[in-house]
């Protein structure tokens, strides 16, 4: 379980970025956050990982959080494998050595997500899609029952942004509760069992699926016209969400 109650952050001197941001995400369930660019999505989610401390509010949770940023490349040359295997670091302890156990860990998050012919790479030289996709490895490899995910498939094709959902649907099936953002309201209809929508500091609403994710909130949340399409699938219907690009902005 993680939770956030009432939390707000601003950087020393500047305005709010968000307040009264409140959200519960249960074992087994997903939590999405969208909105514009600049709303602070990604702000929100390090402060929910502990990686930024907010000015207000408390953030608790009953179990270690694995983060995956995203992908920036790294100044260090390091093997996918290793980058990976430092997910480990809560097995092996601070000033351990990581054990056989632990590369079998790591070589199964890779091979997990069908990249484990990466595992010899050295990270700077994958392309950002394949450095996102293994730094999603290393929060496998870390076993946290928590997963704080910031834009997962940012970089990914069509075939990998798949792989994704689909990985993260199973882990939430095991009973991992995922908080992630996302720039893409179709992934959360996919995904979500609850969202956040953050439309500026003092506009940030959460709450179901179901109830959030409509034309009329997404069209209010992003200034366009959107739309939610139902089609036929194998075993029943699925829902959709278009963005009509040839109408005028709101």
């Amino acid at each position: 379980m993680l939770e956030l109650r009432d939390v707000g952050f601003h950087y020393p001197g500047a305005d709010w970025v968000f307040r009264h941001v409140s959200l519960e995400v249960p074992s087994g369930s997903v939590t999405a956050v969208l909105g514009p660019n600049g709303r602070g999505k990604t702000t929100l989610v390090r402060c929910a990982a502990g990686l930024a401390v907010p000015q207000e509010g408390s953030i608790s949770h009953d179990a270690p959080i694995g983060f995956v940023p995203q992908a920036r490349g790294s100044a260090f040359a390091y093997r996918a494998i290793d980058m990976v295997v430092m997910g480990r670091v809560r097995q092996v302890g601070l000033f351990g050595t990581p054990s056989r156990s632990d590369r079998l860990a790591a070589l199964d998050a890779l091979e997990r997500i069908e990249i484990g012919h990466l595992a010899d790479r050295q990270f700077p030289t994958l392309s950002g899609g394949e450095q996102q996709l293994v730094l999603i490895a290393r929060a496998i490899a870390s076993e946290s029952p928590v997963l704080v995910l910031d834009e997962p498939t940012t970089g990914l094709d069509l075939h990998n942004q798949a792989q994704i959902l689909s990985l993260l649907r199973k882990l939430v099936a095991e009973g991992m509760s995922v908080l992630l953002t996302t720039h893409h309201p179709d992934h959360a209809l996919y995904l979500a069992d609850s969202v956040v929508l953050m439309g500026g500091p003092d506009d940030v609403r959460s709450g179901p699926a179901a109830q959030l994710l409509t034309d009329e909130e997404l069209s209010r949340l992003y200034g366009i016209d959107v739309q939610t399409i139902t089609y036929d699938q194998s075993g029943g219907t699925r829902q959709a969400i278009i963005t009509r690009y040839d109408d005028e902005l709101m």
